[in-house]
């Protein structure tokens, strides 16, 4: 229970502090930092066999290369439009529909219809409303499922953490020019720095030592289960770091797709 309520705070605890850094490096340099981080913590645990990779072990290496940079920077820049509990419930939905599009049973589809009902009310028509944060965030979502997805895949195709962490090299390799980039149009400060760094470590490396010692104690429905409360960890950590106070339509929509999340998983035999 400790290791999973220290990746949730963990995780979302480095979104809100790389946060802090947009200002600075904006979230493509910010995200380009992350990507090096994981990289580096991924290499350190999987030590993959780059060169013993075959072209059928290779190429959903790089689709999910491509996806998890997509996925950190459509959410980075989530959060910077619509704030950190906005974002990653709309992220969350990733993951939510996974679970659900393999189901036949009746109470899935109500919670699927439960969760519609959650992100109506969190896209709800208003002057203040940033769609094109939103359109992010759904962004993040997609892949995030695909994320998913392929994960699944390289994991059958390459033994252990290597394809991940091939991954995340690829990922941190194609984010290079990018981090030159922005290093030469707006100079970093050694504090914007510092929060990329941590928000890499925080909601990486952090995150992914302590899902694998939770997950050789926990079972995998008990562990979905937990996760499903990341959005309002987010919610939380993005109010008392970032200072981004929800109203109760907010906080109603984001409710909305935690149950449902949980009452999908919860009744999943397993």
């Amino acid at each position: 229970m400790a290791a999973m309520v220290g990746s949730g705070l963990s995780n979302q605890t480095g979104a809100a502090v790389g946060a802090l850094a947009f200002p600075v490096l904006g979230p493509l340099g910010v995200v380009a930092v992350r990507q090096y981080v994981a990289a580096l913590a991924l290499l350190a645990v999987g030590r993959p066999r780059l060169r013993s990779f075959t072209w059928r072990q290779w190429w959903p290496v790089l689709l999910l290369a491509g996806v998890f940079g997509t996925m950190n920077l459509s959410l980075y820049s989530a959060v910077d439009r619509i704030g950190l509990g906005l974002a990653v419930t709309l992220e969350f939905l990733g993951p939510l529909a996974v679970a659900l599009a393999a189901s036949r049973r009746r109470l899935d589809a109500a919670c699927a219809l439960l969760a519609a009902a959650g992100v109506v009310v969190l896209m709800r028509p208003r002057p203040a409303a940033d769609y094109t944060g939103m359109a992010l965030g759904l962004v993040a979502a997609c892949c995030w499922a695909s994320y998913i997805l392929l994960n699944r895949l390289v994991g059958r195709r390459i033994p252990g953490a290597q394809g991940a962490a091939a991954a995340a090299t690829v990922s941190a390799l194609a984010f290079l020019p990018v981090g030159v980039a922005v290093a030469l149009r707006h100079t970093p400060t050694a504090g914007a720095v510092l929060c990329a760094v941590t928000a890499g470590l925080l909601s990486s490396a952090v995150p992914y030592l302590a899902d694998l010692l939770t997950l050789r104690h926990v079972p995998a429905q008990t562990f979905g289960l937990f996760m499903s409360v990341n959005p309002v960890l987010a919610a939380m950590v993005g109010w008392v770091v970032l200072g981004q106070s929800l109203g109760g339509a907010e906080w109603s929509g984001i409710g909305a797709v935690v149950l449902a999340n949980a009452v999908s998983i919860a009744t999943t035999r397993t």
